[in-house]
């Protein structure tokens, strides 16, 4: 899959960005704060993810512009498609979202058309961040793969917001707390989907992170990946997922639901599982140095993207965001020899910071504005 085009004007302080990218390498040139993430950002949103910075969508208009537009069209090995993404300031309708001129009612179609991997500096919360990061990047990670799981983790949030409203209501006397019943059975049915789409994933994802670890490593150290369910133990995982596995997520709930009420939020359920990610037997989190959280964080995303690859027959884009030169030559080797079949977005201040045999279009970027040089190489790279 690559990216042929890409329109953007009005995200954040990018003004007229139009530009066809090289089938491989794509050099984004610039200081801080000239656009360089904005730019990825800006295609980013189009895969159907949430941004990858965290921002919010009222926040992607410019504060001095009313309306922004991001448009890209996507080639894989089938035929070449375009998605559009459009909000204003005000009105009735937040966001366009247009899939080959389609208006489309929300953005599960386009995890089937455009998938992309974000190599970014805070990927080192994964590692060293919230059980909540983890779970996040296995839920969208396993998303890539099964577009449906993203249906099943947004009816779990829903069920969630309810279940929790009504414990607040119950613990206030203005509900029966017979009502909450309902809601379990509901959530047992897609927890116990997730859970399992998550164990399958953590178990694809743990194969390949040790391999790509102990490389990385020069075989001195292991990394190993468990996901440890908050309902289940590891022999459940064993059976196929059923009545069973439903049975006892509910009776998990029902375990847990006095002191639900009294504190007003559910303490069960794939809402509280954690994905153990270890260093030689022991916690990365909690004892890997920098330069081993750093690795792992990385190996994790290569691994994302070998998992992809081998279960599509496309490459997913790759856009590494101001990570490559904290890398030494050796690092960069080994990420650029696992994704030399995909086509990269990187940015960087410095075009020199990078590996010499790194040759694409070079997008310098200065004011939210781009100027593209025709030559594959700048002069100091030649």
């Amino acid at each position: 899959m690559i990216v042929t085009y890409a329109e953007i004007d009005g995200f954040k302080n990018l003004k007229g960005v139009s530009f066809a990218p090289d089938p491989k390498y794509n050099i984004i040139v610039g200081a801080n704060a000239q656009g360089k993430t904005n730019l990825l950002e800006a295609m980013w949103i189009l895969s159907g993810c949430k941004s990858f910075r965290g921002s919010k969508e009222k926040d992607y208009i410019c504060l001095d512009g009313q309306r922004m537009s991001s448009a890209v069209k996507v080639r894989d090995s089938v035929r070449e498609q375009k998605i559009t993404f459009e909000m204003a300031k005000g009105g009735n309708s937040p966001k366009l979202i247009h899939l080959n001129g389609v208006k489309q009612r929300g953005t599960r179609a386009l995890f089937d058309v455009f998938k992309c991997i974000a190599f970014i500096p805070d990927d080192t919360d994964i590692i060293k961040g919230s059980p909540e990061k983890r779970r996040s990047f296995i839920d969208m990670a396993a998303s890539q793969l099964n577009p449906m799981f993203v249906m099943h983790l947004n009816k779990n949030n829903a069920i969630m917001n309810q279940r929790n409203a009504l414990l607040k209501e119950i613990a206030q006397r203005n509900a029966s707390a017979d009502v909450l019943e309902i809601w379990d059975r509901q959530a047992s049915k897609e927890g116990a989907v997730i859970s399992w789409m998550r164990n399958e994933y953590v178990s694809k994802i743990n194969e390949i992170c040790g391999r790509l670890y102990n490389t990385i490593s020069g075989g001195a150290e292991e990394l190993s990946l468990e996901y440890r369910s908050n309902v289940y133990k590891p022999e459940d995982f064993e059976k196929p997922i059923g009545e069973e596995a439903e049975e006892l997520y509910y009776r998990r709930l029902r375990e847990t639901s006095e002191y639900d009420i009294r504190t007003g939020s559910t303490h069960s359920g794939v809402n509280r599982d954690e994905i153990a990610i270890k260093i030689n037997g022991v916690s990365a989190r909690d004892f890997g140095s920098q330069g081993q959280i750093k690795s792992a964080a990385l190996v994790m995303k290569l691994a994302q993207a070998e998992i992809y690859m081998k279960k599509s027959k496309d490459a997913p884009v790759v856009f590494l965001d101001d990570v490559m030169g904290e890398l030494d030559e050796n690092r960069q080797r080994f990420v650029f020899d696992i994704i030399r079949d995909m086509q990269v977005f990187v940015t960087t201040p410095n075009e020199s910071a990078l590996l010499p045999e790194i040759k694409g279009k070079i997008l310098r970027i200065s004011g939210g504005r781009i100027t593209e040089e025709e030559e594959n190489v700048s002069s100091h790279r030649e």
